[in-house]
């Protein structure tokens, strides 16, 4: 490697904060760092402006009605539709240009203009009241990565029917349970889709999880995505959705005029009690929300070719594949396979063939990519990026700056996004034309978003202490509430930091968060991904960031094992890059850089070198197995990992059976 290049290396290896591009911020949709004053001197109000980015079919009277809080309501007595803000309003402009471009598995590809997919909806919202359909009426929908899901969520906002999107990795009790607390009666499915080039044969799921339904259900309709491939039944009841869409051929529909405060979509996450919980989005909030935060922190112009990597079936790809950018009229790119097949350069090869502008992914994406090497980014021109973004949960220094280097090749901002479900959008991250950029810090709170990081008691912490994460005044794109259960909606959200009697109302995203002197929030995980180490409270994501700092490692999981002395101990299980091993070497450079990263008291206890950890079939890293192994407890439910294997080979390495 010649001088120059290792010199390189080493300065950005050290580098603790990097600056946008001037050429970025002189583009940026926002670039004025005063925005931030703008919302905070003229709260809640600054928010019109989201509203603003909007067509509205009635305007809106007030911005935010707190009189019962926590159910706030935002943008009353304003009326819109969601799909016609998504499409109608781009047909004169736009019509002619690409709303969705669509990549199968398979390699084939389709694209929708927007004349196109408002063409499909309109169809599909028709065929959708022909079955029954009704306003207010929640439409299941159990499906893949296929153009007909953005599609169907589209039409039924057209017609006022909320949609509850179900993972299709779920598994067919999920989607029973979910059918089952929403009331359901309609299901959108499909037949099957593609893994690694294999067929899976959905609509089986599909099937098992209606049997368990206990009400009666009035129409299913099932999507053809496997062809001759599988040759799947029709029972009574259930419908083609070619068939169903060909019959409305050239149908309109006029879009429904919705309350601001009418559902949009329920979306079904994990609780604490195990029962999961249907978070309500609405109409006016969420959408204003999303397509401000794709305009202002994605930096999302209508020219642009954006691509979202995340899945629809979770809020990342609800937010940020369907109705962030396409009501901002963009081009949305959606790919139905997995990053390694048929090789791993696949995104990339999507990137250069696109010439993608933005590029949004999850941390262990990224993670996986640098496992797999440069080499495969370098195959293909990736100099169309513009922006760079991560999802889903913190991402370690050391994946940031390879990241930056190898795929936005030193030119592209990085916006590293904390949000849930339950925020409908992002919440904490730097502004791109605006911000320093620091690898494993979020960044500040997004302007009109009050983030504090708070001890027990609700005090606000002192910069370089850790606590917990707390939004103080409510957003636009915030749930309304746990569907059909608003004592829930308080005791999940709401009871921990709160004061009703001096109706005071403090959300809580259950996460540990660190401040540091420029206000910029460093998330440090679940509140219960924190291990208590001799009267020590460490957050496990503060030490996985050590380990996958060391050079070799790629990824690392770590989980409490109890420990008759301290407690709990750190048991750390690690993947190592290709061409590191996993030895005693290493095993004594990873102690010293948890050692040096954090103190000695996070040294672990244990160092588990493994080719794979257990993944759920989303990608989260499945810890409760691992604190199986490490305790040596009789392990728990493996059929929701995409690995269950290695599951077994951890336990041979710790166990020694």
């Amino acid at each position: 490697m010649p001088d120059d290049t290792v010199e390189l290396e080493a300065r950005l290896e050290e580098a603790e904060s990097f600056e946008p591009p001037e050429s970025f911020v002189e583009q940026a949709n926002v670039s004025d760092e005063g925005i931030y004053d703008e919302f905070e001197e003229n709260w809640p109000e600054c928010w019109e402006r989201a509203a603003d980015l909007l067509d509205w079919d009635e305007e809106y009277d007030t911005v935010l009605d707190d009189g019962d809080a926590p159910f706030y309501e935002w943008f009353t007595d304003g009326s819109l539709n969601a799909s016609a803000n998504c499409l109608d309003r781009h047909l004169d402009e736009r019509g002619d240009e690409a709303a969705i471009e669509w990549i199968g598995e398979l390699g084939e590809t389709r694209t929708y203009t927007y004349e196109e997919l408002h063409r499909e909806v309109n169809e599909c919202a028709a065929a959708l009241r022909e079955l029954g359909v009704g306003e207010d009426d929640v439409v299941t929908m159990y499906m893949p990565m296929v153009p007909e899901l953005p599609v169907a969520m589209l039409a039924c906002a057209r017609i006022g029917a909320p949609h509850s999107v179900v993972f299709a990795g779920f598994s067919a009790d999920a989607l029973a349970t979910r059918m089952e607390s929403a009331e359901s009666e309609y299901l959108i499915t499909c037949d099957g889709y593609y893994r690694r080039g294999d067929p899976l044969h959905h609509k089986e799921k599909a099937d098992e999880g209606l049997s368990q339904v206990d009400h009666d259900v009035a129409g299913v309709v099932v999507v053809d995505r496997l062809g001759d491939e599988y040759d799947h039944p029709m029972d009574n009841g259930e419908h083609d959705y070619g068939d169903l869409v060909a019959e409305q051929e050239g149908a309109t529909v006029d879009p429904v005029e919705r309350d601001a405060e009418d559902m949009l979509f329920l979306m079904y996450t994990s609780g604490t009690t195990g029962e999961p919980k249907g978070v309500k989005h609405t109409t006016a909030g969420y959408l204003s929300y999303v397509a401000w935060t794709s305009r202002a922190v994605l930096d999302v112009k209508p020219d642009d070719t954006y691509w979202c990597s995340a899945d629809i079936g979770w809020i990342t790809g609800h937010s940020y594949i369907v109705y962030g950018p396409l009501a901002l009229g963009t081009t949305s790119v959606m790919y139905e396979g997995t990053p390694d097949y048929p090789e791993k350069d696949r995104l990339w090869e999507i990137v250069d063939e696109y010439d993608v502008d933005i590029f949004y992914t999850a941390p262990t994406a990224i993670r996986a990519f640098m496992k797999w090497g440069s080499e495969y980014p370098e195959q293909h021109d990736l100099s169309s990026l513009r922006l760079l973004g991560t999802v889903g949960e913190p991402i370690n220094p050391r994946a940031w700056k390879w990241y930056y280097k190898h795929i936005g090749g030193e030119d592209c901002p990085i916006v590293d996004t904390w949000w849930q479900t339950e925020t409908g959008g992002m919440m904490v991250t730097t502004l791109p034309g605006i911000n320093t950029m620091k690898p494993g810090s979020a960044g500040p709170p997004l302007p009109g978003v009050d983030a504090k990081v708070v001890d027990t008691a609700g005090e606000e912490v002192g910069a370089g202490r850790a606590g917990y994460l707390t939004i103080q005044k409510p957003w636009p794109g915030m749930l309304r509430t746990v569907y059909k259960n608003d004592d829930r909606y308080i005791s999940e959200y709401w009871a921990e930091y709160s004061d009703p009697d001096a109706d005071e109302w403090v959300y809580f995203p259950e996460d540990g968060a660190k401040l540091d002197e420029d206000g910029y929030i460093t998330v440090l995980g679940r509140v219960d991904d924190v291990l208590n180490v001799s009267g020590h409270r460490l957050g496990t994501m503060e030490i996985e960031s050590a380990i996958v700092g060391v050079e070799g490692v790629a990824e690392a999981a770590v989980v409490g094992g109890d420990h008759e002395v301290k407690g709990e101990a750190v048991y750390a299980y690690v993947i190592t890059e290709e061409g590191s091993d996993g030895d005693d070497e290493m095993r004594d450079r990873i102690v010293a850089g948890v050692e040096d990263a954090i103190g000695p008291i996070a040294r672990p206890e244990e160092v588990v070198f493994t080719p794979e950890l257990p993944k759920t079939r989303s990608g989260k890293i499945m810890r409760r197995l691992l604190e199986d192994i490490a305790n040596e407890d009789e392990l728990g439910d493996t059929s929701t990992l995409r690995n269950p294997d290695v599951v077994e080979d951890i336990q041979r390495k710790v166990q020694g059976d």
